[in-house]
């Protein structure tokens, strides 16, 4: 299985959450968003441990299977629709997980989060 993290689940992961790392641990690959990277780079800064969190993240991305997602021309294409998508059924979600939305549509991963708004996107595989 190849997974896309939401940012929840990676904190989830770093706290030693078990049923998030035994999920991680059986995915044949780890994508980390890069929303999913900002996101937990601005919460290392709120926090007091910044550099102990910093290490956390780098060790995590040097696991065998690890890697950083960016977004490209296709992703924008996603989002469009996915945000049309979204509008007309008077559903939105926030931006950042739009783009988490994206990205896990269109490289058909599963995504890996707490938030259940992602279940209104019938096309997003959840793991």
């Amino acid at each position: 299985m190849n997974l896309l993290l939401d940012t929840n689940c990676l904190t989830d992961a770093f706290r030693g959450e078990s049923a998030t790392v035994r999920i991680i641990e059986q995915a044949a690959e780890v994508w980390i968003p890069f929303v999913t990277l900002a996101e937990i780079k601005a919460g290392f800064l709120a926090d007091s441990r910044t550099a102990e969190n910093e290490r956390l993240l780098h060790e995590f991305l040097l696991l065998p299977g690890v890697a950083l997602l960016y977004a490209d021309r296709e992703t924008t294409d996603v989002y469009a629709r996915l945000f049309v998508q979204l509008r007309r059924a008077g559903t939105p979600i926030p931006t950042n997980d739009l783009w988490i939305a994206s990205l896990a549509v269109q490289h058909q991963l599963l995504l890996l989060s707490r938030d259940e708004h992602f279940d209104i996107l019938p096309q997003i595989a959840r793991a």
